[in-house]
C-alpha cells in the first residue's frame, strides 16, 4: 500500500487516520492531536518598511491653472500657499481634458483610452477604448500601497464606474473598495451638490444623511478623513497611509457658505478682463509664466463680453457668481488647514508627501451668461426650441447657497485658465494645464534636503519667492506613480493572475529636480483626444486641432505652436511649417494606434446607444414604500426620452380615512429639476421643477372605494416633438393638467426615485420647509411606473441637444 505523509513528517501506512489530513499543507511545523505538542506559527501580518512615508493625494474638480494663490490668484489659499513655500510647484503639469479620463490616468499611469475611458463615464457605447470601467489588469496605485502594508483611504468623487454600475446592486468591480481601498467615503457619480449632497457611499453601502443636516459637503469630506486617520492611529500607530482625497468642489453646480462667500465681496466687481491681467501679472512675478509669454486675444469661437459692456445689474450678478467660486476654493483650503494640524497633533505631518493638483482646466459649461438653472445650461449652445431658456429669478443673497444651483459664465472660466486659452473638454492648455504642488517635509523639504534648488528643473522663482519651480513637461499619467517611487513603493507586477500594463506614466517628469538622478526627457511624445478635439506635444512643438460633431475629421486643420517661443498658444505656425506639421500629425495616428484611441465619436451618437440587456431597466415596474432611493441612471430609464405614467395607490393610516393621510407618495430629481407627487390638506398634489421653475397642479383626494381598494392617483406624461411633456394628474374622475413643460434630458433629474418621502436635496423648497422630507402617515401599497413609447422626436434636434451635452459635461 503507498506511503503518506502524515501532519507530523513521519511516514504512515495507508489506514492510518492521519494519511487524509487535509490543511496542513503550509503550516511548517510537524502537527500532533495536541496543542501543548505542536510547536506554534504566526502569520506576520502585511507591513510597510520602517519609515515608509505617508502619501495624501488632493484632487480638485475643475479647478483652473491660476485658481490658487501659488499660481497668481486673488483667492486665499494660505495652506497651500505654504506647501508650495517647502515643496515644488510645477508649472508645466498637464492632465487630460475631462474628469474621469484623469482619474483613471492618475490612478493606474496609463493613458486614458487605454485604460479604457475616452470620454467621462456615462452610458457603455460598446467600444475598446470607452468601456468606462478600470481595467481588470491594470493595478491602481492604491492596490500597490495596499500591498506594500498601507492603510488606504479613498474620499470624495469617484466618477470611474459605467452609470448602469452606479448602483448597490451593480457589479461592483470598478468601484474604490474594489480597487485598493481599506475604505471610501463620496459619491461614485460625476458631481453633486455641496448642500443636501446625493447619493452617498460609505464603502460599498448607500449612506443617507439626516435630511435636517445642512452641512458643507467639503467639510464633511475633510471631518470623515480625519475621523478615518484618527482610527488608523488608535489602532496601528506606525502604519503609513495613502489618502485620496478627491473633491467634489468646484464642479458645479458652485455652492458656497455665505461666510466664505462675503469675503469676496467687492474683489470681482472690476470684472474679468482686469483679474485676469492682475493674474497674469503675478504669475509673472512668481515665476509661473516666462517673461516672454503673453496673454491670447479672445478666442472667436468663445466670445466673451466687455465687463463695461454689461447692465449693472449682470455685473452683481456675475462678480456674485465668482465670489461663490471663490468662497468654495478658499473652503478647500481651510479644510486643507484642518487636515495639516490635525496631521501636525498625531506626529505624521513631517513625514507625510502632499500632492494637489486638478484633474481638468477650468469649466466653460456655464455660456456667456452663466445660469442659476445648472442641469438646463447642458443645452445652452445649441438652438433647441425658444421654451427652453430658463430665466429664474433667484435672489442674489441665495446665489450659491444651498436653495440654488449655479454656474459661472465663462468670462471667469477664462480668468481661472489665466494664461492659457478654451477650457475643460478642450486640447489648448486651458483645457489640460493644471496646477500641482508636491511638498514632503522630511523628504524634500529645506531641513530635509531633497532637491538642490541650483537644479534647472527645480529652480527658484525668477520673482524671489524662493520656491522651487519644476519646468519639466509632465503628464496625469506620470503623478501617481512618482508617488510611488517618491514613497519607495513598488509597483504590483500583476494583478489577479494577469501581467500587468504597461506604464505609459515617467515619473521622472515629476521627481526630475527632486530625486538625484531623476531627470526629464526633453522630447517627451503626448496625445490628446476628447470629443474629438486632439493634441499632440514633442518636445518643444505642439499641434492642435478643435473637431464639429459630425464634420469629417480630415477637414480638422492642424495648427502649430513652438511652446518655448509662445507657451500660451498664439501664433500659429502650421501655415509656414507644413512639412513638421504633416509629421506631427502623422505621428499623432501612430500614437492614436498604440493608445487604443480609434474609433473616436465621430458623429456624437456613441453614448446615445444602449447595450440590448439594458432593455430591463425599462420595463414596468412597482416600487414598494420600503424602496431605498434608487439611483439616478436606473431612475432615468424609465422615463428618459419617452412617455410614461406613474401610478400611485395609497389608503389611510390605520382607521382612517386617506383623505386624512399626508406625505410624499413619490419624489423623483432635486432643486435643480424634478416631479413630486403628495398628498396635503386633503389633496393630491404634483409638483413639476422645470429645471429650478415650479409648477403644481392639485385634485381633491377621491374617497376610498367601497370594496376596500387602495385609492390609485395617476400621472400621465406624453412626449411631444419638440422635447416637452404634457402631464396630467387624475384621481377619482378628476384630471388637472400643466401647460407644455421642459422634459429632463441628459442628466437630469440628477437625483433619482425615493418612495413615500423627498429623500436628499429636495423637489421642492417650500415643502421641504413645512414638513422635512414629508413621510407619508398612511398606507402606500406602492408607486407603478409604466414606461410608453419613445417620442417622436426631430432626430437632428435630439442628437445635437445631447452631443452637447457630453461635450460639456464632466
Amino acid at each position: 500500500m503507498a506511503a503518506a505523509d502524515a501532519p507530523d513528517g513521519r511516514e504512515q501506512v495507508a489506514g492510518d487516520p492521519r494519511a487524509g489530513a487535509r490543511g496542513y499543507e503550509r503550516f511548517p511545523h510537524p502537527v500532533t492531536e495536541r496543542a501543548a505538542t505542536t510547536e506554534r506559527a504566526w502569520r506576520r501580518p502585511r507591513s510597510a518598511r520602517p519609515g515608509a512615508p505617508n502619501v495624501v493625494l488632493i484632487l480638485a474638480d475643475d479647478l483652473g491653472f491660476s485658481d490658487v494663490g501659488a499660481y497668481g490668484s486673488e483667492i486665499r489659499t494660505p495652506h497651500l500657499d505654504a506647501l508650495a513655500d517647502t515643496g515644488v510647484t510645477y508649472t508645466n503639469y498637464h492632465t487630460n481634458p475631462v474628469c474621469s479620463p484623469a482619474r483613471a490616468s492618475l490612478l493606474t499611469g496609463i493613458n486614458s483610452h487605454r485604460a479604457g475611458f475616452a470620454e467621462v463615464a456615462h452610458a457603455d457605447p460598446g467600444l475598446p477604448n470607452n468601456v468606462l470601467e478600470l481595467p481588470d489588469d491594470a493595478p491602481t496605485i492604491a492596490e500597490s500601497f495596499q500591498a506594500a502594508g498601507y492603510a488606504t483611504i479613498a474620499i470624495g468623487k469617484w466618477h470611474l464606474a459605467k452609470e448602469s454600475h452606479m448602483h448597490e446592486g451593480a457589479d461592483q468591480h470598478s468601484w474604490p473598495v474594489q480597487r485598493g481601498f481599506d475604505r471610501y467615503f463620496g459619491h461614485l457619480d460625476g458631481f453633486s451638490q455641496l448642500f443636501h449632497p446625493h447619493r452617498l457611499y460609505v464603502d460599498n453601502s448607500l449612506y443617507e444623511p439626516d435630511p435636517d443636516d445642512d452641512s458643507y459637503l467639503t467639510d464633511v469630506y475633510t471631518d470623515r478623513a480625519i475621523g478615518y486617520l484618527s482610527g488608523l492611529r488608535a489602532n496601528e500607530p506606525e502604519k503609513p497611509f495613502f489618502l485620496y482625497l478627491a473633491h467634489t468642489a468646484v464642479h458645479a453646480p458652485l455652492q458656497a457658505k455665505e461666510e466664505d462667500i462675503s469675503r469676496y465681496r467687492g474683489v470681482y466687481e472690476a470684472g474679468w478682463q482686469q483679474l485676469r491681467e492682475e493674474r497674469f501679472a503675478a504669475q509673472r512675478a512668481l515665476g509661473i509664466v516666462d517673461e516672454h509669454a503673453e496673454l491670447p486675444d479672445e478666442d472667436p469661437d468663445f466670445e466673451v463680453a466687455a465687463w463695461d459692456e454689461l447692465s449693472a445689474s449682470q455685473r452683481e450678478l456675475y462678480a456674485r457668481y465668482m465670489s461663490v467660486y471663490a468662497g468654495a476654493v478658499d473652503n478647500m483650503d481651510q479644510n486643507l488647514g484642518r487636515l495639516i494640524e490635525h496631521l501636525k497633533a498625531s506626529g505624521d505631518f513631517e513625514n507625510t508627501i502632499f500632492a494637489f493638483a486638478s484633474d481638468n482646466g477650468a469649466s466653460g459649461e456655464g455660456g456667456p451668461e452663466g445660469t442659476r438653472s445648472y442641469l438646463s445650461k447642458f443645452v445652452h449652445d445649441v438652438e433647441p426650441p425658444e421654451s427652453w431658456r430658463v430665466d429664474l429669478e433667484t435672489p442674489l443673497e441665495e446665489v450659491g447657497g444651498p436653495r440654488s444651483a449655479i454656474h459661472y459664465p465663462r468670462g471667469w472660466a477664462r480668468v481661472s485658465a489665466t494664461p492659457y486659452r478654451y477650457f475643460k473638454g478642450h486640447t489648448y492648455g486651458g483645457g489640460v494645464r493644471a496646477p500641482l504642488i508636491i511638498s514632503w517635509q522630511r523628504g524634500i523639504g529645506d531641513a530635509g534636503g531633497g532637491a538642490a534648488a541650483e537644479s534647472p528643473a527645480a529652480a527658484p522663482a525668477d520673482g524671489g519667492s524662493g520656491r522651487r519651480i519644476n519646468r519639466n513637461f509632465a503628464h496625469v499619467t506620470d503623478l501617481g506613480v512618482a508617488l510611488l517611487e517618491l514613497a519607495g513603493v513598488e509597483p504590483l507586477a500583476a494583478r489577479h493572475g494577469r501581467p500587468a500594463m504597461e506604464f505609459d506614466g515617467r515619473p521622472e517628469a515629476i521627481l526630475g529636480g527632486v530625486l538625484a538622478g531623476r531627470e526629464a526627457d526633453a522630447d517627451r511624445v503626448q496625445y490628446w483626444e476628447c470629443y474629438g478635439h486632439r493634441a499632440l506635444v514633442r518636445g518643444r512643438h505642439k499641434i492642435v486641432t478643435e473637431h464639429e460633431p459630425g464634420r469629417d475629421f480630415a477637414a480638422d486643420a492642424w495648427r502649430l505652436y513652438d511652446l518655448d517661443a509662445d507657451p500660451t498658444e498664439r501664433i500659429d505656425l502650421a501655415g509656414g511649417s507644413p512639412e513638421l506639421t504633416r509629421e506631427l500629425g502623422e505621428r499623432w495616428v501612430r500614437e492614436a494606434w498604440a493608445n487604443t484611441v480609434f474609433p473616436i465619436n465621430d458623429d456624437g451618437r456613441a453614448g446615445l446607444l444602449r447595450p440590448s440587456f439594458e432593455q430591463s431597466l425599462s420595463e414596468p415596474i412597482t416600487l414598494a414604500a420600503t424602496t431605498p432611493p434608487l439611483e439616478r441612471y436606473r431612475s432615468s430609464r424609465l422615463i428618459a426620452l419617452r412617455s410614461f405614467a406613474v401610478i400611485a395607490e395609497f389608503g389611510g393610516a390605520e382607521g382612517g380615512r386617506a383623505a386624512e393621510a399626508a406625505g410624499v407618495l413619490v419624489a423623483h430629481g432635486d432643486q435643480g429639476g424634478g416631479y413630486l407627487l403628495a398628498v396635503e390638506g386633503g389633496e393630491v398634489v404634483f409638483v413639476y421643477n422645470e429645471y429650478g421653475r415650479r409648477h403644481r397642479i392639485a385634485v381633491p383626494v377621491p374617497p376610498e372605494p367601497a370594496d376596500g381598494a387602495p385609492v390609485r392617483v395617476v400621472v400621465r406624461a406624453e412626449a411631444t416633438e419638440d422635447l416637452h411633456w404634457r402631464i396630467a394628474l387624475e384621481a377619482g374622475g378628476r384630471r388637472a393638467e400643466l401647460p407644455p413643460v421642459m422634459q429632463f434630458v441628459g442628466l437630469a433629474p440628477f437625483s433619482g426615485i425615493s418612495v413615500g418621502r423627498d429623500a436628499g436635496n429636495p423637489v421642492d423648497w417650500s415643502i421641504r420647509e413645512r414638513r422635512g422630507e414629508f413621510p407619508f402617515t398612511g398606507r402606500l401599497v406602492g408607486v407603478r411606473y409604466e414606461p410608453g413609447d419613445p417620442a417622436p422626436y426631430n432626430e437632428t434636434v435630439l442628437v445635437d441637444v445631447l452631443a452637447e451635452q457630453a461635450r460639456l459635461y464632466d
